[in-house]
């Protein structure tokens, strides 16, 4: 049976140098909380779990992105302040900005003890200038293909990942289609079976249609 992620959490603590941790708890259904694993760290922890005898966690059966979007926070807090000339306890809310970042995320199962599954995170620092995060591929090989799909689609970069290189998208596509920002183009002149909102996106190219096929 899987330990706890309470459990997990201290057996990497105490055995990972650099290692920080963090549940992060899950309120939809089925609940499966995941635990985010600091970038610096994070090579050196997938190595212990799959390497530590109680774990075994050997099989990394699905690899996906995550795009957090800048946002803000709201927290409501009790505070003393006087009102009418008597202090009383008010409620306020504190809003305070979250920048955004990119996220891997690997469910991890044991095929040697049949158990699993263990959901890790891993962040980067910010969605622009330093969106980059360890390749786990050198310890669960399966990641490979998956890791290049979050390459292309969400532009997370994998250091030390074997072959890292669009697997989707062409080799000059300049976007990540599955960021949450992503703006579909409108240029789909050559779409063989257009749908309707396609085709009405595609009606401001006609004029320079015409000219080019001299209609």
């Amino acid at each position: 049976m899987l330990p706890s992620l309470e459990e997990i959490k201290k057996l990497i603590e105490s055995a990972v140098a650099g290692a920080k941790l963090e549940i992060l708890p899950n309120e939809t259904t089925p609940g499966q909380a995941s635990l985010i694993v600091n970038r610096e760290a994070a090579l050196a922890v997938a190595k212990y779990l799959r390497d530590e005898p109680s774990l075994k966690m050997d099989y990394a059966s699905n690899v996906t992105g995550v795009d957090w979007l800048d946002t803000v926070l709201k927290e409501k807090v009790k505070v003393k302040k006087v009102v009418d000339g008597v202090e009383k306890e008010v409620e306020e809310t504190l809003e305070k900005k979250r920048a955004g970042y990119l996220e891997a995320v690997y469910h991890l199962y044991s095929m040697a003890l049949k158990h699993g599954p263990l959901i890790i995170r891993v962040r980067t620092g910010n969605r622009s200038d330093d969106a980059s995060v360890p390749s786990l591929t050198p310890v669960w090989r399966g990641a490979e293909f998956q890791e290049r799909e979050i390459f292309d689609l969400y532009g997370i970069v994998f250091d030390g990942h074997p072959d890292l290189r669009r697997i989707l998208m062409w080799d000059g596509f300049k976007d990540f289609p599955m960021r949450k920002d992503y703006v579909e183009p409108d240029d789909y002149e050559y779409e063989p079976t257009p749908h309707d909102d396609v085709l009405a996106r595609t009606k401001c190219h006609w004029p320079s249609l015409e000219g080019m096929t001299g209609r």
